[in-house]
């Protein structure tokens, strides 16, 4: 059964510290037990990183049951607590928070590897999440056996174990764990994948995990194989922040794309997260049209220009004081921001607002404020200054001026996005057509 993970844990570990993360589930549990019976063996000193997110009553209890396993074992036991997060992104920002620790603990104690309990179950549920939708090629491959990273390795052996797998080595060799009763919940969509859709790719094939491991094995293989054509074409036609136009169309357009995406990486390697395809797309029309010049507004301030055979990205500027825009579906911002349409209902926070249009006048704009702007905000009597929100929310002064404004075609203010909603925001369970979000 796990003769596989043994094997990966024996041809890379040997004679070192390694770091396990572990939640204390029946996966990271069999993963930590596993790592222990090998310790003698491959002369490891182990590291056990736990991580308590506080989010339900039995987060201490799964906490000490992993503190007192360590202890049992004579495992060294790293321990951290999440008492915060990002409520527009809470899963990423849990994910960001938790692989910050584990990364240093690596570097606390000069471990060159971290483990990690991923499995083959999970591999499928993510291969099909991204394809569902929608993800750049390497992303379709789901995530990687090893992954390199700055002066250590996270392995995950358990690759090609299912669940059903682990939680029956557990029973068998008396290993503790406890589960997580949010991973039984439709809430998430990760839980839809894993119990609806997986079981009945089972039922096809019981070992439908290890034709997805190929599968992502496969196109791992391939995007190696095309990043290497891509830097090499990359250092040839850009050089000193200038890309030559004319050598970009000889290149199969596989190619293009993967340049323009390091193009925009280069320019946003800290905002990454503001770059769309819409952008990608943007770029890629504007260098291959038969338009000897143009330019186009991008996040943070910067002008995609091209200029007969050359195409750069530069600062813009000039930023505007004074702006009212119409929205379709998408604006890119003046403040470096977006705002789009997005089918997405679940996030409450001020940066989603949900409207239903009939109690609009369409359409919609997006503007600077003006002297007297009010705004009814949802469920408070009366009306608000937007001025005094600013001041409130601590908004510096050049901010103010330039700081989006929903309104309708008849300026009544619909919302101040990241801020505050108005009285037309429609609850999860009320009747709404429009859902917009700001990032």
């Amino acid at each position: 059964m796990m003769n596989e993970a043994i094997d990966r844990l024996e041809s890379n570990l040997q004679n070192e510290t390694v770091v396990v993360a572990v939640s204390g589930g029946p996966d990271s549990m069999a993963l930590l037990y596993l790592v222990n019976s090998l310790k003698e063996k491959l002369n490891l000193k182990i590291v056990c990183a736990h991580v308590n997110h506080k989010l339900r009553p039995e987060s201490e209890e799964e906490a000490d049951m992993v503190r007192h396993y360590c202890n049992k074992n004579d495992i060294i036991f790293e321990y951290m607590t999440i008492d915060s997060y990002n409520k527009t992104n809470f899963h990423q920002d849990a994910r960001n928070k938790r692989y910050n620790f584990f990364e240093k603990c690596v570097k606390k104690c000069q471990a060159k590897h971290l483990l990690t309990a991923h499995h083959g179950d999970d591999l499928v549920e993510t291969i099909l999440m991204r394809i569902v939708r929608g993800a750049a090629f390497k992303s379709y491959a789901g995530f990687s056996e090893k992954i390199e990273k700055d002066g250590y390795t996270i392995l995950r052996p358990l690759i090609t174990n299912t669940k059903d797998e682990l939680e029956q080595f557990d029973i068998e060799n008396n290993i503790p764990y406890r589960i997580d009763n949010s991973n039984t919940k439709d809430t998430y969509t990760r839980n839809r994948f894993r119990k609806y859709i997986l079981p009945k790719l089972k039922e096809e094939d019981k070992n439908v995990h290890k034709k997805f491991y190929k599968f992502s094995k496969t196109l791992e293989m391939y995007d190696n194989y095309i990043e290497k054509d891509t830097n090499k074409a990359y250092n040839h036609i850009y050089q000193n922040y200038i890309l030559n136009i004319n050598e970009f169309k000889k290149l199969d357009k596989v190619i293009q794309v993967r340049i323009i995406k390091r193009l925009l990486w280069e320019e946003y390697k800290q905002d990454l997260s503001l770059i769309t395809d819409n952008h990608r797309n943007l770029l890629y029309q504007i260098i291959m049209s038969s338009k000897a010049s143009s330019e186009v507004s991008l996040p943070k301030h910067k002008k995609a220009i091209k200029d007969y055979d050359r195409f750069y990205i530069k600062e813009d500027k000039i930023i505007l004081s004074e702006y009212k825009l119409e929205l379709i579906d998408y604006l890119t911002l003046p403040n470096g921001k977006i705002i789009e349409i997005t089918d997405d209902a679940s996030d409450n926070s001020n940066y989603t607002t949900r409207l239903l249009s009939t109690e609009l006048n369409l359409p919609l704009y997006i503007r600077t404020r003006l002297d007297g702007d009010k705004i009814a905000i949802k469920g408070l009597n009366g009306t608000k200054k937007v001025k005094d929100i600013f001041i409130d929310e601590k908004i510096s002064k050049i901010d103010r001026d330039i700081y989006p404004i929903l309104v309708d075609s008849k300026d009544n203010i619909i919302w101040l996005p990241g801020l505050k909603k108005s009285k037309f925001h429609k609850q999860k369970d009320e009747n709404y057509d429009i859902i917009l979000k700001y990032h």
